[in-house]
């Protein structure tokens, strides 16, 4: 189990915990307020569960198994913890009727039992979830990457305030980030694997989205799995690459490899959905209340994503663990190991 472990070397953490709780506090009221500035969206209340059968839970890659549990008051339904809003927050923005260019955030919090421990896997997920309605028109890669350029703009934003602050921590992220094709990435690294690929791009330029996570690259393999039925990832974008979604991922200098920080993308329209289901083997999902909502015209046309709250402060903080900036529950020899080397769960 320790093997999935990475101690740094001479590890010592910038704040101490007393600080910590409260730049945790600072980045996550700062970002929030520039994020909702910068994309224009409200907050809403979010679910922690859904009904099971409804299609409204995010499946992930498709593998992970949702905390589920039946509820005595209603014949024992059984309902699922969320894994993600991705779905939910489009529904959302119809209820309540936002106009195109507006949208919502939230604070979402899941549950992941399937998650391989480490110094950035926990059973807790903690992230901002938003969503954006959008134009049809503006279904295209330019779109994408002006919203992207928004999001890592608060991230800097957030960074400097931070830094501002706590003057012992350095700023880090990069001017600007760079953009850059799963199919490019292939082309430039062939004998390198996702992560290696990933590790070395955001080495070179500190912050990078990579564009096309979910569909087969030209050799036949994905570079990272997704679901079919949130982000598209079939729609041609441009110099005959497909997908309309990415990853933002900075260069974790503490830990010395690539670090994600959001996951995102423009959603799936009528067309890109049953395409997806097809190529997923999924066609059955169709007849799911969500699908049907969707192919039946009763959801806007939106971008959205998830930021990791988390993982933004464990990098901002230079922490080692993400059990430094969130409470949840690890192995006792994990967090015995962290121990000795100045590693401090919460």
């Amino acid at each position: 189990m320790l093997n999935h472990l990475f101690i740094p070397k001479n590890y010592d953490p910038i704040l101490n915990l007393k600080k910590t709780e409260k730049a945790i506090k600072l980045i996550k009221d700062t970002f929030e307020h520039q994020l909702a500035s910068e994309l224009r969206l409200r907050r809403v209340t979010a679910p922690l569960f859904v009904l099971k059968g409804t299609g409204i839970n995010d499946d992930l890659n498709g593998i992970e198994r949702p905390v589920t549990f039946p509820i005595k008051f209603m014949k024992e339904t059984p309902a699922e913890i969320v894994h993600s809003l991705a779905k939910w927050k489009r529904m959302m923005l119809a209820k309540l009727e936002f106009p195109t260019g507006f949208g919502l955030y939230t604070d979402m919090n899941a549950i992941r039992p399937d998650e391989d421990l480490d110094n950035i896997h926990s059973l807790y997920v903690d992230q901002w979830d938003w969503e954006r309605v959008m134009s049809d028109n503006d279904r295209d890669i330019n779109f994408l990457k002006k919203t992207v350029t928004q999001i890592y703009t608060a991230m800097k934003r957030t960074e400097y305030l931070l830094c501002e602050e706590y003057p012992e921590l350095n700023p880090e992220l990069p001017e600007h980030i760079h953009f850059i094709h799963s199919e490019e990435l292939l082309e430039k690294y062939p004998d390198l694997s996702s992560k290696e690929k990933e590790d070395r791009i955001a080495k070179e330029y500190g912050a990078v989205f990579i564009i096309g996570i979910g569909g087969a690259l030209k050799n036949g393999q994905k570079h990272d799995g997704r679901a079919p039925d949130y982000d598209d990832w079939s729609t041609e974008s441009e110099n005959g690459f497909k997908g309309l979604n990415g990853d933002i991922v900075v260069w974790n200098s503490v830990l010395q490899r690539s670090f994600e920080l959001s996951s995102m993308g423009i959603r799936v329209n009528k067309t890109a959905l049953k395409k997806q289901l097809e190529i997923a083997g999924c066609e059955n999902r169709a007849d799911l209340m969500w699908h049907k909502m969707l192919l039946n015209g009763e959801l806007p046309q939106s971008i959205g994503g998830g930021i990791g709250q988390s993982r933004l402060c464990m990098y901002l903080l230079k922490k080692a663990h993400i059990g430094e900036v969130q409470s949840s529950i690890w192995p006792d020899e994990m967090v015995e190991e962290c121990r000795k080397h100045n590693i401090n769960i919460i």
